[in-house]
């Protein structure tokens, strides 16, 4: 806490809560409504995402023990990424062969988690000699992780929801 200005650090907490409320708010609403799900583009965000994080390790590439920092976070971000696909309720129609995808609550559990994780991380950081480079790394990894086998898990049940569909 900054006792020179009690409003700045209060201001400082208050901001961020009320911008996660808010857009957890919009989340939420949303949650129950079922989406279109288009197995075939299931890619492009990963796609994205892996030259975008390619870009940022050619750019400032991690030094020594960051790479594995960096190991373990693609490790956590890949068991995470599957946990919150699997969440992921998925239907496809029987006569259509439309698919959907309906968030669940646990899904969206998961995603608090990690930021309030990530905000608790931040407020620590300070009083301790971390890189914000190697942190930058390591979280880059972990989204990486994350959304590219969510994706994927997604695509996997998908194609197999879709075939049996067809076959019935």
């Amino acid at each position: 806490m900054n006792a020179a200005n009690p409003q700045s650090d209060w201001l400082r907490l208050a901001i961020p809560v009320v911008i996660l409320a808010i857009v957890m708010a919009f989340r939420l609403r949303r949650i129950g409504r079922e989406r279109p799900l288009k197995i075939e583009r299931l890619w492009i965000v990963p796609a994205i995402y892996i030259v975008v994080a390619a870009v940022a390790y050619w750019a400032h590439p991690p030094v020594g023990l960051a790479w594995l920092w960096c190991l373990i976070a693609l490790a956590v971000g890949v068991a995470l990424g599957w946990q919150r696909g699997r969440m992921m309720r998925i239907s496809v129609d029987p006569e259509t062969h439309e698919m959907s995808q309906r968030a669940s609550p646990a899904a969206m559990l998961l995603i608090l988690v990690l930021i309030l994780v990530r905000t608790g991380a931040r407020e620590i950081a300070p009083g301790m000699a971390l890189d914000v480079m190697t942190l930058t790394d390591v979280l880059v990894a972990l989204a990486l992780g994350l959304l590219a086998t969510q994706r994927l898990e997604m695509w996997l049940r998908a194609r197999k929801l879709l075939a049996a569909a067809r076959g019935a």
